[in-house]
Order: structure tokens, then C-alpha cells, then sequence
């Protein structure tokens, strides 16, 4: 006879609606680490996707994910040029927010080159981007069917395609267009805004009394090429040649060209550390206050039980029954809520996740040891219970 089973099943409802509680408790634990995975993996996903072994940027910058970037275009061609680089495609990078059947819609857009690799690591749905205009794939997340239009800037782009979830670092689903593209909503400037430049620089260079009217025209119709100019990117990806070696590209792209050069490792670093540690250390707080705060419910639940078997517990003791008796019993019960808890809180972050604002990665490791950490917990809280029921004297039992 397994006095721990016998127990439980006297006192079933209060057992069921604990544990029901508990697990309720371990699943936003284990929602917590699957939050953290998520962000590294979403901070992660434009890298792993694009598989580039440099990232060029602008000069002291942690670009372009981190800090803001802007690069001319045609440098690609000098960094093409650097012994070692097998290919390089520039990308046009910006956050995107939009009035959508009312609501804010907020997109990550990516301008890649057509013909060099950025684009969209998979298509799902649709085709591929195929004119250099007005053309655009989404990710599955943004919830866009094919043949619908969005106004970016000032024109209208057909959704193509549909890819797979592909996110930036702060979690909004991407979208991808040609470089031509994300550089004219991204660069170019509104009409009234360009009309107005125009008039503030020729009045600017007619003032410049040593000028000729010629040479005024001449300056300002050069100023405002430069500045009307959309021929910018965020940064230059480059994939290496086999068995090129990482560090002498980097410097030698440095030294000629007065960029940064991010290796892919340094990128992840960047990302996954220095963009994400705030969080990490609060979600882990708030993991360590749970857990804290179920090994007191688990002790408390523990020992109020041990108090309602009081005399049971010097009934055993009278009859002669052994410590390890009690001290199996009291465990087992212990030990039971955690399993029971532990599967309720499991099974309840696996029917919802998919539905969570964010990605949620739940990865073995972190649940075989989050299961260990609960036994553990269970462990030292059945010592509450334990210590009391050792001190029962069996002539308790005798009493009325």
C-alpha cells in the first residue's frame, strides 16, 4: 500500500486544484524562457537567412541593426575589388509603419539588389520579385494575400509572393522589395520638400556675390543632384572566397574605404548581447521569482497537509511504522504535485504558443533542466513537512 497515493486520493480535489494552480505558475515560467529564445532567434533571423561573412557599414557604427547606417551605393564596386570577396549586395534596411484597414500595420521593409543574394530565403506562396518596380513579397506573419497593394511612399507595390516568417531583431515580420525601391521610400523626398530645397540652395549660391550666374547655376544644379540622390544603402554584405581570410579582408575594406567591416560573429554578438541583455536579465529575474515562488506554494500546500495527517502521522508512529515511512510519504506527495504541475503548466504553453505577440522557442535543454529545477524545488520544500512530522510524538495519536 503507497501511503502517498492513498493520501492524495482522499484529499483529490485539493491535490488537482493545486497542482492545476502550480502549473498555471510553471507555464509562464517556461513562457519566459521560450520569450528568451524567441528574441535571439528573431534578432538572429536576417543574419542567418542572408548568410553573409561581412557586414560593411558606415565608419564607427554598429550597423545597420543596431545603429544607423547610410553608405554610398557604388562603394560596392570598390569592395568587390578587395582580394578575397566573392560577392558583395547592397541592402536598403527601414522599420515601416502604416494605417492598414484602420489600424497600425508595422513591417521590417528590406531592399536587396535583383540578381545578387539578400531576398527572400524562401517562397511559400506566389513568386519571387521579377520587375525592378513596384513589387513587393511579405511574410506569412503579415497576414497580406497575394494580388493586395500598399502604398509606400509615393506609390503602390502588388504583394508577389509570400515567404516565410522572416523577422527583424525587434520581432516585426519582413517585407522585401528591389533596392531601387526601398531606396526611393527610404531616400527620396516628397515634392513640396524637394521644391522647397531646390529654392532655399540657388538662393544660397546667387548670394555668393563673387559667383557668375553661371557658376551659381552650376553649383546649385550639383548641390541638388547630391542631395536629391537616393543611391544610399545601409550597409554592403560580402561572402568570401574559400579559404579567404576574414581578418585581412576586414582591414584591407577598412584601411581603403574608410567603412566598418562587422564579421558575421561580431554581428551575432551585437545582436544577441548587446541589443537583447536588458531583457534577458529581466525574464530571468522574473523566472527566478517564480520559481521562488512556487517552491513556497509547494512548501506551504506541503506542510498544511502534513498539519491535517497529524494524527495519522502518530498513528504510524504508534503502530511502529518506520521515519522512512513518513518521510516517503510526505515526499512522494511532494515530488507528485511537481510532475503533475510541471506536465499542466508544459502542456498548456504547447496548445497556446503559436498564438503568443511573440515567437516562443521552446528548446529541449531548457525543459529537461526547468523539470529538474521543479524536482529540486519539490525536494527541499517537502523538508517543511518532513521536519514537522518528525516531531509528532505517537502518543498524539491518543489524544482527543
Amino acid at each position: 500500500m503507497n501511503l502517498a497515493i492513498r493520501d492524495i486520493r482522499y484529499h483529490r480535489g485539493r491535490f488537482i486544484l493545486t497542482s492545476i494552480g502550480l502549473g498555471l505558475l510553471l507555464g509562464v515560467v517556461i513562457s519566459m524562457g521560450g520569450i528568451y529564445r524567441g528574441l535571439i532567434a528573431d534578432a538572429l533571423a536576417i543574419l542567418n537567412a542572408n548568410r553573409a561573412d561581412i557586414w560593411v557599414v558606415q565608419q564607427d557604427t554598429n550597423g545597420p541593426f543596431a545603429e544607423s547606417s547610410r553608405i554610398p551605393e557604388d562603394i560596392k564596386y570598390r569592395i568587390a575589388a578587395v582580394p578575397g570577396v566573392a560577392a558583395v549586395s547592397p541592402l536598403a534596411l527601414q522599420t515601416i509603419q502604416i494605417e492598414r484597414n484602420g489600424k497600425p500595420f508595422r513591417f521590417f521593409l528590406i531592399g536587396y539588389g535583383m540578381g545578387s543574394f539578400g531576398g527572400p530565403p524562401s517562397i511559400i506562396a506566389g513568386r519571387n520579385i521579377s520587375q525592378k518596380h513596384y513589387e513587393m513579397v511579405v511574410a506569412k506573419s503579415m497576414k497580406i494575400g497575394l494580388g493586395e497593394k500598399l502604398r509606400l511612399g509615393q506609390n503602390e507595390y502588388t504583394v508577389v509572393g509570400i515567404a516565410e516568417n522572416i523577422v527583424s531583431s525587434s520581432g516585426d515580420p519582413a517585407a522585401y522589395v528591389t533596392l531601387a525601391d526601398a531606396q526611393d521610400i527610404q531616400f527620396k523626398k516628397s515634392n513640396h520638400a524637394i521644391r522647397n530645397e531646390r529654392t532655399k540652395i540657388a538662393a544660397g549660391a546667387d548670394a555668393i556675390a563673387t559667383f557668375s550666374q553661371q557658376q551659381a547655376d552650376f553649383l546649385a544644379n550639383n548641390i541638388i543632384a547630391a542631395t536629391e540622390s537616393t543611391h544610399t544603402v545601409n550597409t554592403v554584405m560580402v561572402r568570401l572566397d574559400a579559404g579567404a581570410d576574414l581578418k585581412q579582408v576586414q582591414e584591407r575594406i577598412q584601411r581603403w574605404n574608410y567603412l566598418r567591416a562587422i564579421s558575421d560573429a561580431e554581428q551575432t554578438t551585437i545582436l544577441s548581447k548587446g541589443m537583447i541583455e536588458k531583457a534577458r536579465m529581466q525574464l530571468g529575474l522574473f523566472r527566478a521569482i517564480l520559481l521562488v515562488i512556487s517552491g513556497v506554494i509547494i512548501s506551504l500546500i506541503i506542510y498544511t497537509s502534513t498539519l491535517d495527517k497529524i494524527r495519522v502521522i502518530a498513528t504510524l508512529k504508534l503502530i511502529g511504522s518506520q521515519n522512512r515511512v513518513i518521510i516517503g510519504m510526505i515526499l512522494q506527495q511532494s515530488l507528485l504535485m511537481g510532475i503533475l504541475a510541471y506536465g499542466i503548466g508544459y502542456a498548456v504553453i504547447l496548445l497556446t504558443y503559436e498564438n503568443f505577440p511573440r515567437r516562443i522557442v521552446l528548446e529541449a535543454f531548457d525543459l529537461q533542466a526547468l523539470f529538474v529545477i521543479v524536482m529540486v524545488i519539490c525536494t527541499f520544500s517537502s523538508f517543511v513537512g518532513i521536519r514537522k512530522a518528525l516531531k509528532v510524538e505517537p502518543a498524539e495519536a491518543l489524544g482527543g
